[in-house]
């Protein structure tokens, strides 16, 4: 049986693209500013960049972009679907225990929806 290379194209722009949806969901006055307070942070933007949050990010979605092409080389698209809503449910769960509100709960995890939704959209156009 022959084995074909991952799309890493896929994956690596999947990632990026996610990245970059993920600043303007979060850049998004109404969003920004009710989730930072459910955050107990300030909505406006640090001083210094969160570095190890940003790099954090970046391997996250790149994992995740990876499971993805991964369940695609299987056509096994309800399998990506579910670790996509998996890995929305556990950024969820820690938000909970962080004692974030509802509502920034809710937008953390639907940016994980939202980068799932592009990485799978990357997966078909590349």
């Amino acid at each position: 049986m022959e084995s074909e290379a991952l799309n890493l194209t896929a994956v690596l722009v999947g990632t990026v693209v996610a990245f970059i949806a993920g600043w303007i969901y979060y850049s998004v006055k109404p969003i920004r500013i009710t989730w930072a307070e459910g955050s107990r942070i300030s909505s406006e933007p640090p001083e210094k960049m969160p570095m190890m949050a940003m790099g954090l990010q970046v391997a996250g979605l790149f994992l995740l972009a990876l499971v993805i092409v991964m369940t695609a080389k299987t056509n096994a698209l309800f399998t990506a679907i579910a670790a996509i809503l998996a890995t929305a449910v556990m950024v969820m769960a820690q938000d909970t225990f962080s004692q974030k509100s509802t509502a920034a709960i809710v937008i953390d995890g639907i940016f994980v929806v939202l980068a799932g939704v592009i990485m799978i959209v990357c997966q078909g156009v590349f």
